[in-house]
């Protein structure tokens, strides 16, 4: 039976969600404040990893956030009058870290993520975008063998549960990736993994032909949601109000917002990233480079090379500190330093982040009505069209083709 849907996000989950839900014959309409693909999607590191299967919280994590927030080149800042606000969700990640959570949660990743290829296949080739998706795998540079010894656990984690790692000597890791300058140690090949040539693209251009196919893409900002005996009723967007049968909430770092207004309190928090892109970086990479010591990705992308990382809580409307940014470049320059500056841009994005690395996935707990598929973190361009997937099979009455119950919205 068809529906009327109503989707909240044109980020890569919402739109990819549109997609497979107008994919069923369903009446399809997406509502956000910015045109699709300009938020988080806009500004990722692109990389489809389906072995990130490892969460941002792993056992002694406590002991190394004081290292990462003395270092000044390093990965994590907190601005100290936000600390208050983000200590609940801090703990709860810290909680998260323990080994039988750790094990429990890489179960859970690993099977969404699995499938981030074949989902995304027919959306692409859809929508004429199928040279977008590059599965090229990526390298990982470690500068010191302790340091890859310190990330055994993640590894193992990785390995575990199927997912391919070569090792590689520095002279290997060279061949692999020529561009490299510096000593490493210790380098790996993920051949499984890839990346999205140009990640604003792949969202802009599944929107248009999710409208080419009879959906319906609306720019307004939802401001409240009209809840009825049923459920949501209407969405009141920038005043006016707009009916609604069927709701998906997929709006990023802003999901937690209206899904407190269904009753459903979910501890999400925006995690703020950086980038920098070089459009004109005279040199190319044959792929995406990984440099775990400081938790960065370098991709090689149509409009350049984009280096992308960090992760600072500061709230979802503190003003950018784009000195993050420039840590980032002085990495970026360190790493190729015969690098052409010129025109460099940055950015500042804002990951909808849950403390136990998982997003939330499935019906709302109190209306039948009404799904979620938001808090990917780190992993949103990879799992968009996965989570798509599932929710078109939940508003179908199919079952999933993985266990979603690790995903509830009211596990916390």
């Amino acid at each position: 039976m068809t529906k009327k849907i109503t989707v909240v996000g044109a980020g890569i989950v919402g739109v990819a969600t549109a997609a497979y839900l107008r994919r069923d014959g369903h009446e399809v309409t997406v509502v956000d404040m910015r045109p699709p693909g300009e938020y988080c999607s806009f500004g990722n590191a692109g990389i489809l990893s389906p072995g990130s299967c490892v969460p941002l919280a792993t056992p002694g994590i406590h002991w190394k956030v004081p290292g990462y927030l003395a270092d000044p080149l390093g990965p994590l800042t907190i601005r100290w009058s936000y600390l208050p606000k983000a200590a609940p969700w801090l703990l709860r990640f810290v909680a998260a870290s323990t080994p039988q959570r750790v094990e429990r949660i890489a179960d859970a990743l690993r099977p969404l993520l699995k499938q981030t290829f074949e989902a995304y296949q027919p959306l692409v080739k859809n929508a004429g975008v199928s040279d977008l998706i590059r599965q090229t795998g990526y390298a990982v540079a470690y500068e010191k063998r302790a340091s890859y010894a310190g990330d055994a656990l993640a590894w193992k984690l990785r390995r575990d549960r199927g997912v391919i790692v070569e090792e590689l000597d520095g002279a290997e890791l060279k061949k692999r990736v020529p561009q490299l300058t510096g000593r490493y140690e210790v380098g790996l090949f993920l051949p499984e993994q890839g990346f999205v040539a140009n990640p604003e693209r792949l969202t802009k251009s599944l929107a248009a032909q999710l409208q080419r196919d009879g959906g319906v893409v609306l720019q307004g900002e939802v401001r409240d949601i009209e809840v009825g005996p049923n459920g949501p009723r209407a969405l009141v967007v920038d005043g006016a109000k707009i009916p609604i049968e069927t709701l998906v909430i997929c709006a990023g770092s802003h999901s937690n917002e209206l899904t407190a207004k269904l009753g459903d309190r979910v501890p999400l928090e925006a995690e703020r990233g950086y980038h920098v892109t070089y459009s004109d970086p005279r040199l190319s990479l044959p792929m995406p480079v990984f440099m775990p010591e400081y938790k960065f990705f370098i991709t090689p992308m149509e409009m350049g090379l984009r280096i992308a990382g960090q992760s600072e809580f500061a709230g979802i409307h503190a003003q950018p500190d784009y000195s993050r940014a420039d840590i980032l470049a002085q990495h970026m320059q360190r790493v190729f330093p015969g690098i052409s500056t010129a025109d460099a841009t940055q950015w500042m994005g804002r990951r909808p982040s849950m403390p136990d690395s998982l997003p939330v996935i499935g019906r709302a707990t109190r209306y039948a009505n009404t799904y979620y598929a938001f808090g990917h973190g780190h992993v949103g361009l990879c799992s968009g069209a996965p989570t798509g997937r599932i929710v078109a099979d939940l508003v179908a009455g199919r079952q999933p083709s993985i266990d979603i119950t690790p995903y509830r919205a009211d596990r916390f």
